[in-house]
């Protein structure tokens, strides 16, 4: 048996015929760029967000970079982010000529710990991006709160978490991406909802950023061959805007798939002393972008290996910290500030996580790890 860690095989057969009718629509009207069923699907997802504005561009590294942009931060200004995730989220703000100032995470979610924000903050501080990793929420009500008190902008990061729900201590319920000044989001393959190559989202309930972002997506022009701002070429493709048209409204369905996986493995691992299972906070569900445990007092390389053997797929997100990576040096990171990430990169092993694990699969999977403790 071979088990990758995602199956997008066995997804695209279940939804073939819709797909290959969708794509070859698309060619037939010839309309490539900015076509009807980009259109289609930016009001489809907004729909499904319950979010005034969504912008689609062509990934979820130009979403973060194009929402800076329109919050118009300034060379030297302070972006807070969390030390424990894809170097996207920090590079962008690299990119830009912001300083970007990463915090350490909390051991049970792996989420940016709040009191290690409002640590970070100076006088140079500008916005915060909290990213919802693995498929779970930050904790928004109170970096919402720390952004209100000292005037920060927040952008989510929500290319892991697309479809999560969190709910707030004052009693509403709004999507991940959807609770800051703007979210993000990312199309990637691998993504709970993806597309078919590259392409990503932008949300607000602001009118004049959705304006600006529109304008920024598409050479800062409103209005053809006038350019109101400094742009760039980032849209999404319209055969990747009319895969996620058929997607979209299997994502709920996608979801509960993922969450049923968890679920499963959570249970055959509950009583394995040498593994602690993902936490699930009470205000927010978990999508499961990754179903990562940490590892206790386990060689991770020999169980990867095992697994391998196995024909078991299983990778590590992250293993080196984003302040020990070489592109980051010039920002001199203390490295006791990160005790909880540092420990994370030795510790963590993501299992196969998608919408095809059967429960046969799901037992062949756990037994082969079960295996590795009993040998």
């Amino acid at each position: 048996m071979k088990i990758p860690m995602v199956d997008l095989k066995s997804q695209y057969n279940k939804i073939k015929s819709e797909v290959d009718k969708k794509i070859a629509e698309v060619i037939d009207k010839t309309e490539f760029i900015n076509g009807g069923e980009v259109k289609l699907f930016k009001q489809e997802l907004a729909n499904y967000l319950n979010v005034k504005h969504v912008i689609p561009c062509a990934n979820g590294t130009d979403a973060l970079q194009i929402a800076m942009m329109a919050l118009g931060l300034q060379p030297g200004d302070e972006v807070i982010s969390s030390d424990f995730t894809f170097i996207a989220t920090v590079e962008t703000i690299a990119l830009l000529k912001l300083t970007p100032v990463m915090v350490d995470v909390k051991p049970d979610t792996y989420c940016i710990d709040p009191e290690q924000i409002e640590k970070a903050i100076t006088a140079k501080t500008k916005a915060i991006i909290p990213v919802h990793l693995f498929g779970q929420c930050c904790e928004m009500d109170r970096i919402m709160e720390i952004a209100e008190r000292h005037n920060l902008f927040v952008i989510e990061d929500t290319a892991q978490a697309i479809g999560s729900d969190f709910t707030s201590d004052k009693g509403w319920t709004k999507k991940a991406g959807t609770i800051g000044h703007i979210g993000s989001t990312s199309f990637f393959p691998s993504k709970n909802l993806g597309c078919y190559g590259d392409g990503g989202a932008i949300f607000t309930n602001d009118d004049v950023l959705a304006e600006k972002i529109s304008s920024i997506v598409n050479h800062g022009m409103k209005v053809r061959y006038y350019h109101d701002n400094i742009g760039v070429n980032s849209r999404l493709d319209t055969i990747q805007a009319a895969i996620l048209r058929v997607k979209l409204p299997h994502l709920d369905e996608y979801n509960a798939a993922r969450q049923r996986a968890a679920d499963f493995y959570d249970n055959a691992f509950k009583d394995c002393q040498n593994i602690t299972t993902p936490v699930r906070c009470k205000k927010s569900t978990h999508t499961f972008h990754q179903y990562t445990l940490v590892l206790n007092n386990v060689d991770r390389k020999a169980l990867m290996e095992h697994l391998n053997n196995k024909g078991v797929a299983s990778a590590v997100y992250y293993p080196v910290a984003l302040h020990n990576q070489k592109a980051f040096q010039e920002y001199e990171y203390n490295p006791k500030d990160f005790p909880v990430t540092d420990k994370l990169c030795e510790t963590v092993l993501s299992l196969p996580m998608n919408t095809e694990l059967s429960d046969d699969i799901l037992k062949y999977i756990t037994d082969s790890v079960l295996e590795f403790y009993r040998k």
